[in-house]
């Protein structure tokens, strides 16, 4: 029990995460309905995996995926769970999601230049061919 949940203990269960965009400036729209401005950051829950579009006018959208997996200070301190906490440690490690890490952090776009449509331009009437009579 001396190192029961050590992860979540030393790391926390949220993870600050940073967004990213190039040009600054977009806005980055998360699937959980939160929202920041380029360049920003803010704390998520470590097991949440999510998508984020970063948006801004005349550019396209862009969107990426998040993941939450094992990190290296994640996987350390699961090894001293093993070691020292014993299961106990594993599994409130494991249910805290403090052993995971998002990946990408940062979250980082080049968004590209809108497409522009081809203005629309009349066309002439379609005038029947001319009969040799008239």
């Amino acid at each position: 029990m001396m190192c029961a949940g050590c992860a979540t203990m030393v790391r926390g269960t949220d993870e600050q995460v940073r967004f990213v965009s190039e040009p600054e400036g977009a806005l980055a729209r998360l699937s959980n309905g939160l929202s920041c401005v380029t360049p920003c950051e803010m704390p998520l829950p470590r097991k949440f995996e999510f998508s984020v579009t970063f948006e801004k006018s005349g550019f396209e959208p862009q969107t990426i995926a998040v993941k939450s997996e094992v990190g290296a200070g994640g996987a350390v301190a699961g090894a001293g769970n093993i070691i020292v906490g014993g299961v106990i440690g594993a599994l409130a490690d494991g249910n805290s999601g403090a052993m995971l890490d998002h990946t990408p952090n940062p979250v980082a776009a080049r968004l590209v230049p809108a497409q522009r449509s081809a203005p629309v331009t009349p066309h002439s009437p379609v005038r029947p061919p001319r009969s040799p009579t008239s």
